[in-house]
């Protein structure tokens, strides 16, 4: 093995851990959001766990609390008394003192609280993923630009001039009136235009920003997220053909400054449109108009975030913001063992009165986490299947 082989390994595994630490931090930010809440609303808390399985490190503090860090660094979770609804022992009743005490802390259990209070702990995870996220990319796009779409080749026909065509080195601002952010976002702007119709476009070229009308070279008709090359073959981009056999779209990503307070405005804007691609792959999958080959479990997830992620510090923002917004979104859609659906059951409790079943709602809780684990498992071996 020769030290240009070495240096790759190396290379491969400290992107694989940084991967795996932007993941930890971002799940310790979200159970760190549930502690917070609790702490403020007098929930008495067992342990707050960095990672899952044995303990390697042990801290617990006078009033109880477990601090933790475990070996498995691809998760975490603040374990409140009470959470699973199993009452606490009866205490002794030849001691006042016991017993006072021992009221004061089933007080202070996960179930004994009123629902909107644990709600409320139930989304703080979420919401401090989400303040994180929108720190992260405001904190990139000050320091380094908004990450935008760059022609670099156009194919030019006696039909497609520079006239109606892109210019190599266009930088996209808007299509059709709209902020471009994410090629999503130019898919969602041209859907439903046919072949021969012009497009409005504001691009930056030469250093100018300036109005141009391009005319579709076929029709703008997605059938989902993923037909990109779609997009690219109606906006005329040409193709290059690399070392490797394969022919790729001359596009790529330029970062661009924006002034101060646009570049705020525009880091919640860009977060709205992560999470809107969530809920758009997902209507996708439910309708069956996107394979689960297109998405991928823990180890899909960790592998495209190394190569992301070790590409540079703005690539490291980046990624670790789109992450915290998935992270915050998929935490509060209602399915069963996610937060989402805890809060369902709250709600059902707040507007009856009364509350399911403590065995039912841990059951149904229980078969939604394996159900979740099953489905990560799937469709990273799919990816694994369709790579090999």
């Amino acid at each position: 093995m020769n030290l240009l082989s070495v240096s790759s390994v190396f290379g491969t595994i400290g992107s694989v851990l940084l991967a795996i630490l932007i993941l930890l931090a971002m799940i310790t930010v979200h159970e760190f959001g549930h502690y917070m809440a609790g702490k403020a609303l007098g929930f008495k808390i067992d342990e707050f766990s960095i990672g899952f399985g044995p303990a390697l490190l042990k801290h617990r503090k006078r009033n109880g609390e477990l601090f933790s860090v475990r070996a498995v660094p691809l998760g975490g979770y603040c374990a409140f008394a009470g959470e699973s609804g199993e009452e606490t022992s009866a205490p002794s009743p030849f001691e006042e003192c016991e017993k006072a005490a021992a009221e004061t802390e089933k007080k202070a259990t996960f179930t004994s609280k009123p629902p909107w209070q644990r709600i409320i702990v139930l989304i703080s995870g979420a919401l401090m993923n989400y303040i994180t996220a929108v720190v992260l990319i405001i904190v990139s796009f000050l320091a380094f630009g908004q990450m935008v779409v760059c022609i670099n080749g156009v194919q030019y026909t006696e039909d497609y001039t520079v006239a109606n065509s892109f210019v190599a080195g266009d930088v996209i601002l808007e299509a059709e009136g709209r902020g471009i952010y994410l090629t999503s976002d130019l898919m969602e702007a041209l859907s439903g235009k046919d072949e021969g119709e012009l497009a409005r476009f504001k691009v930056e070229r030469g250093g100018e920003v300036t109005e141009i009308y391009v005319a579709l070279r076929r029709d703008c008709h997605f059938k989902n997220s993923s037909q990109t090359s779609v997009l690219w073959s109606a906006l005329g981009v040409d193709t290059e053909v690399r070392a490797d056999g394969n022919a790729y779209w001359q596009v790529s990503t330029v970062s661009r400054r924006f002034p101060f307070f646009e570049s705020v405005g525009r880091s919640f804007a860009y977060s709205f449109k992560i999470a809107g691609t969530i809920f758009r792959v997902l209507g996708e999958l439910l309708t069956g108009d996107l394979g689960l080959n297109a998405v991928g479990g823990p180890v899909t997830t960790i592998k495209l975030t190394s190569q992301i992620a070790s590409q540079g510090v703005q690539s490291f923002l980046e990624i670790a913001a789109y992450i915290g917004v998935n992270l915050a979104v998929f935490n509060l859609l209602p399915i069963p063992a996610l937060d989402g659906s805890k809060v369902i059951f709250c709600l059902i409790e707040w507007i009856f009165r009364r509350p399911v079943p403590r065995k039912v709602e841990a059951v149904i809780h229980a078969a939604g986490f394996v159900l979740i684990i099953a489905f990560a498992v799937i469709v990273d071996i799919m990816q694994f299947a369709a790579c090999g």
